[in-house]
């Protein structure tokens, strides 16, 4: 299983980014996908997820209401919808997903910058 990210860059805060993650196999072997970011000298963090059945969605509070995670079953494709970003944001993002086996992986992440 390989997961893809894309779509990363540089953009000027309050400017917007989408990024995609491709899954080399069926969607639906994964019970959960989601994304993560690491800030330099920070820990890894969760930004948001979904549960790939349902499209239920869960949100770290301060990207509430400017992100959006989607996915797309028929395409593999896990997509987050970067809003009104800010200076903080910036980070690499990481995309995960958990297979009903309860294996986890990860892409080789993708980095994002918002000037200010």
């Amino acid at each position: 299983v390989q997961l893809v990210e894309s779509g990363g860059g540089l953009v000027q805060a309050g400017g917007s980014l989408r990024l995609n993650c491709a899954t080399s196999g069926s969607m639906s072997s994964f019970i959960n996908m989601g994304w993560y970011r690491q800030a330099p000298g920070k820990q890894r963090e969760l930004v948001a997820s979904i549960i790939t059945n349902s499209g239920a969605t869960n949100y770290e509070d301060s990207v509430k209401g400017r992100f959006t995670i989607s996915r797309d079953k028929a395409k593999n494709t896990m997509y987050l919808q970067m809003n009104s970003l800010k200076p903080e944001d910036t980070a690499v993002y990481y995309c995960n997903a958990w297979s009903i086996g309860m294996r986890t992986y990860w892409g080789q992440g993708t980095q994002v910058t918002v000037s200010s």
